[in-house]
């Protein structure tokens, strides 16, 4: 048996052409459009990377964007005064502030200084303690998508064994929260969780999330389980470039599970897509508007 290919890659652009085509008729109801904030503080590579994709994504899908590139000596207060600043600004529906910050930068105070109706990274302890509790959030981008491919794939989760490896506030607390809310059956397991390999193979659905180069084997996965690698890991080659691989050791998995997601191609895509369909859900919610459907 090989596994259905899970292409995360066309489940992203639909969700943008949905969330493009709502963005318009905000426009048209309230006379702006959703705007997106991004903070970018110093020169990582990566960080540049992933904030020039997500602010590309917002100039398409036709919301006003507003970048905030800081150099890495900024200072914490410089930085919170430019969290209030956005705060403040009615143009500004959602503020994303890219991690990791430099040393000098205490993440979790930051974090915590963005107003949580802007907050579309969903990493604000009231949006953390809104899904927990069962109540409407902004969820994390990155769990977000994984459920949304799920439900694309299984349809109804209830009764499913879930195992999310991984318990990271970024994806693996809010994966399992989400997996909950659809009623399924959720294991957290993580790096040294004993006899992992045994706790895996008893799930439908596996979500792997532990950053660890394909430490997920083949023969962990049981067969016909849908299988969501969030894991971006780079390994060396042969000629020295190195490649790109996930969590979970695709070439052996794919033999074994009922679906999977590639690395890359499959959960990236949808993290960008999320952001942009949270943004235009925290639009409508301070614009005193109904969630806009179908996303």
């Amino acid at each position: 048996m090989t596994a259905k290919r899970i292409d995360g890659k066309a489940a992203a652009q639909a969700i943008r052409e949905r969330v493009a085509a709502h963005v318009a008729d905000f426009e048209r109801r309230i006379g702006r459009p959703p705007g997106l904030a991004t903070v970018l503080v110093g020169e990582d590579p990566a960080s540049a990377v992933y904030v020039r994709s997500k602010n590309r994504a917002t100039a398409e899908a036709g919301m006003a964007g507003f970048a905030h590139n800081l150099p890495d000596t900024t200072t914490e207060d410089e930085l919170l005064q430019v969290v209030l600043d956005l705060n403040a600004d009615e143009r500004v529906d959602g503020i994303l502030v890219q991690l990791p910050l430099p040393n000098q930068i205490d993440a979790a105070r930051v974090i915590a200084t963005i107003d949580p109706a802007k907050d579309v990274d969903g990493f604000h302890a009231m949006n953390a303690g809104r899904l927990a509790t069962g109540l409407d959030a902004l969820v994390p981008c990155t769990p977000l998508g994984c459920l949304h491919l799920l439900r694309s794939e299984l349809g109804d989760l209830t009764g499913l064994n879930a195992v999310v490896i991984g318990r990271s506030n970024i994806v693996g607390k809010p994966m399992a929260m989400l997996l909950l809310g659809d009623n399924a059956t959720v294991t957290i397991a993580h790096s040294r969780t004993r006899s992992l390999n045994e706790v895996v193979r008893r799930a439908d659905i596996v979500v792997a999330a532990v950053g660890r180069a394909e430490m997920v084997r083949g023969d962990w996965i049981k067969p016909g389980a849908t299988v969501i690698d969030v894991g971006i890991n780079r390994i060396a080659t042969e000629d020295g470039k190195g490649r790109l691989v996930g969590d979970v050791a695709y070439d052996e998995a794919v033999e074994v599970a009922g679906a999977i997601t590639p690395v890359p191609g499959g959960v990236g895509p949808m993290t960008i897509a999320m952001l942009m369909r949270n943004t235009l859900v925290a639009a409508h919610r301070r614009s005193g508007l109904k969630d806009p459907e179908g996303l």
